[in-house]
């Protein structure tokens, strides 16, 4: 069986008590990372990764796309996509990590982090730069978190709830504000179903009329929709997850392109290659050598 060489890491495995459970954790971003100093290695997490910059400066990639960092903004992170950074100096601010589960139980809404775009796994979304007047309002939020998360009173676990809650509904204003029109609360729906069906099935289901299908809706309409939304069609949004995957694949070292192909329920080797290299411009074999230098 081959050895990934790419971590995932878990809440636990990054606070004070390793061996307990945990749903949640803050920090400040400064002393997380001189506590956790391998997080500067391509790496995932089984949790939402949220950060705050409050000062700093280098680069910054999620899921194969490098970002600037810059003082004032924001990254979400949703559970499995692969991150890694570079910083020049010593930056500050405020991480969170939290499960899924943590947020659920208390709002009795298994789907309520769906509908904000930062959390959707799509890196182009995930980066929010906030104008210097929201800056000082989204460290007061955090700056309460790491306290609350200290202080070990009564009702602790709904405060840090209530607070987390109060943080994301404040950047889903400031993401949202000046959306030229509201989308139909239908179309949302069935996007939202259409991505979460892709996550599920895109190894063995990669023709947008198999999701059409399974949605109960014609292939032209789910292009439709598709493309109005996001402004790609549903066969690039299932091919994206495809290519997507097989680059976290791909910088798993001791696995082979041939195991990938299979993984992904290509047919072969030639011509799960040829896919890769028509949609990204390059061999899976090139990219594992200018990306696994940094695993």
């Amino acid at each position: 069986m081959a050895k990934p060489v790419l971590p995932t890491y878990s809440i636990c495995s990054l606070t004070e008590t390793p061996l307990l459970p945990s749903d949640f954790m803050t920090d400040r971003l400064d002393h997380y990372l001189d506590t956790h100093r391998d997080l500067h290695f391509p790496h995932k997490h089984d949790f939402y990764h949220f950060v705050y910059f409050a000062t700093g400066s280098g680069k910054h990639s999620i899921d194969f796309v490098p970002f600037p960092v810059k003082a004032g903004q924001v990254y979400c992170m949703a559970p499995g996509q692969v991150h890694t950074w570079e910083f020049r100096g010593r930056p500050t601010g405020y991480i969170i990590n939290f499960s899924a589960a943590f947020l659920d139980a208390f709002l009795n809404n298994a789907r309520f982090l769906e509908q904000f775009s930062f959390f959707s796994g799509n890196a182009a979304e995930q980066v929010i730069q906030l104008p210097g007047g929201m800056q000082q309002e989204i460290s007061q939020v955090l700056e309460s978190l790491l306290k609350e998360d200290k202080a070990a009173l009564p009702g602790q676990q709904d405060m840090l709830r209530t607070l987390l809650v109060q943080l994301f509904l404040l950047l889903n204003r400031q993401v949202t504000k000046g959306t030229p029109r509201p989308q139909s609360p239908y179309n949302s729906l069935l996007l939202r179903n259409f991505q979460q069906l892709i996550a599920q099935h895109y190894k063995e289901k990669k023709l947008t009329k198999d999701y059409a299908a399974l949605l109960y809706v014609t292939p032209n309409h789910l292009n439709a929709l598709a493309k109005d939304l996001t402004g790609r069609s549903a066969g690039e949004l299932i091919r994206d997850r495809v290519i997507l995957e097989a680059k976290r694949l791909l910088i798993n070292a001791d696995l082979s392109i041939a195991a990938i192909a299979d993984t992904l329920d290509f047919a072969d080797n030639s011509y799960f290659s040829k896919f890769f290299r028509k949609y990204t411009g390059t061999t899976p074999e090139a990219f594992r050598k200018d990306n696994i230098h940094n695993a």
